[in-house]
């Protein structure tokens, strides 16, 4: 199975600008490569921080670029996000009994779980006793399924002081749940705009660049968060009952792709002289 996983777009209003970027452009930018190198996926999701301000008028943008992917897309929220807003304009989207932004969805490779974070107006995430209580059922539901889980903010640390200071409040809770499960493959997640590989618990975690702007890598505690423009990505996904592969593809990037083992490639003296692809595989790399 193979999907795509997208984080923090951080769209705003039309004609705004954030960081000196579009967001806007970007994300238009990330679906029109998903399209044409990624089509064959089953799905997307974006794990939140979909607006920035969490306003109508940049869901509605949201929900104009995704119009022409060429998947389903599972949307979740981040504290950047409105829960009330999102849910007017994005109706369809699953949500618990007790309103927020979380449900499951099936697949051929077990239950990817979508978690809502979000405490109204709060950097930081919560799973309040109603949101740890619906997981707790759906742990329970698929207990002799494999389990994926997705959520915005991450329950550990990075090592990014800023990030630090707003990852998942009480993480505690989280963790026995998942540990009790007992087949908990990964753990997804966005907020911090880095490509971040690690583990919590045994469980293996992954989260990616923002699709417009970064957080700088400054390790330790630091007065204010470093903002950064190096290069957005996307994830891509590959899931066996074996395995779970992710790729970041850096979808702005335009550096040459050529044959590495042409003697030509090997020989060439600038970009002009590498061996070029062959058109089958032209576009798709």
């Amino acid at each position: 199975m193979k999907f795509i996983h997208v984080t923090d777009t951080h769209l705003v209003p039309p004609g705004d600008m954030l960081c000196a970027l579009e967001p806007s452009q970007r994300l238009n930018q990330a679906i029109n490569c998903v399209n044409q190198m990624d089509g064959d996926a089953d799905f997307m999701v974006l794990t939140g921080d979909l607006s920035y301000h969490g306003m109508e008028p940049a869901y509605r943008t949201l929900r104009d670029i995704l119009e022409p992917l060429d998947m389903p897309c599972h949307l979740m929220i981040g504290n950047h996000d409105d829960r009330e807003s999102f849910k007017r304009i994005f109706p369809k989207t699953p949500t618990d009994p007790n309103g927020f932004v979380q449900y499951t969805v099936e697949t051929e490779h077990g239950a990817f779980i979508m978690l809502d974070s979000v405490e109204h107006e709060q950097s930081h995430g919560i799973l309040c006793e109603k949101r740890l209580g619906w997981l707790e059922g759906q742990l329970q539901k698929y207990a002799d399924q494999p389990v994926y889980i997705f959520l915005h903010h991450p329950p550990f640390q990075v090592g990014i002081g800023s990030l630090d200071d707003c990852m998942l409040e009480d993480p505690a809770p989280l963790g026995r749940l998942l540990l009790q499960h007992g087949d908990v493959r990964h753990l997804f997640y966005g907020h911090v705009h880095r490509a971040i590989v690690g583990s919590w618990l045994g469980i293996p975690a992954t989260t990616l660049p923002g699709t417009n702007h970064q957080v700088g890598l400054y390790l330790g505690p630091e007065p204010d968060m470093l903002g950064s423009h190096e290069p957005p990505a996307y994830g891509v996904c590959l899931i066996e009952k074996e395995s779970v592969v992710i790729h970041m593809r850096h979808f702005l990037d335009e550096s040459p792709r050529f044959l590495l083992a042409d003697p030509k490639s090997k020989s060439a003296a600038s970009a002009a002289e590498l061996s070029p692809l062959p058109d089958k595989i032209r576009g798709h790399a």
